[in-house]
């Protein structure tokens, strides 16, 4: 099955939707630009083998979240947060924690707008393979065992030059690079927020 062409306006216009307030994060939005940067990992193939499947699994469980019964407990981050702490539900054995959950798209968030960000550096024939080993390395791979660290950097030495990569994914190379540094200050907004919920409510060791 063919994947379409991943939309950085997309994520862009997504995670814009998704900053409520000053300091929130609504939940529904920010999956909509996850779904978008799935198509992303998808399109990249067995080089990110090792982070695509694990984004679809999550999103899938927050989406899930956001169509039960309590569905407003889940409607931003905070709300999420302060829900499944009032309620206990974090440590609960037999409970799939939200909060928990999607802890791992922000990790995997940190590593796609650093990789992402360090190509919008190179010149149109820079090769991507180390940008992205350095990105990795400096972000999700504190978070792997050996083993998924060593494949996923072997995987990574396939990766083409910058255009050749941008055209295998993008819809349209010269939009995607004009619009890249907007995407990526959104992007980072929408993670630094999120960042600063989990020191909030000290859960950045979740299990």
């Amino acid at each position: 099955m063919s994947v379409t062409k991943f939309d950085l306006q997309k994520v862009h216009e997504r995670f814009n939707e998704s900053l409520s307030g000053e300091d929130d994060v609504y939940v529904d939005q920010y999956l909509e630009a996850f779904k978008e940067l799935y198509k992303f990992f998808q399109l990249m193939g067995t080089v990110f083998g090792f982070v695509s499947s694990d984004v679809k699994e999550k999103v899938e469980i927050l989406e899930k979240l956001r169509a039960k019964e309590n569905a407003e407990s889940f409607l931003t981050i905070r709300t999420m947060m302060e829900y499944e702490r009032d309620s206990n539900l974090l440590n609960k054995k037999d409970y799939v924690s939200g909060s928990r959950t999607l802890l791992r798209l922000h990790r995997g968030l940190d590593f796609i707008q650093e990789f992402l960000k360090r190509i919008g550096e190179l010149e149109a024939d820079g090769k991507t393979n180390g940008v992205c080993q350095a990105a990795y390395n400096d972000t999700l791979a504190q978070f792997h065992p050996w083993i998924i660290r060593k494949g996923a950097n072997v995987a990574m030495y396939a990766l083409p030059t910058r255009d050749q990569l941008l055209e295998k994914v993008c819809l349209d190379v010269s939009v995607a690079i004009d619009l890249l540094p907007e995407m990526l200050a959104v992007t980072r907004k929408v993670y630094d927020r999120t960042q600063d919920l989990y020191t909030k409510y000290d859960l950045h060791g979740l299990p």
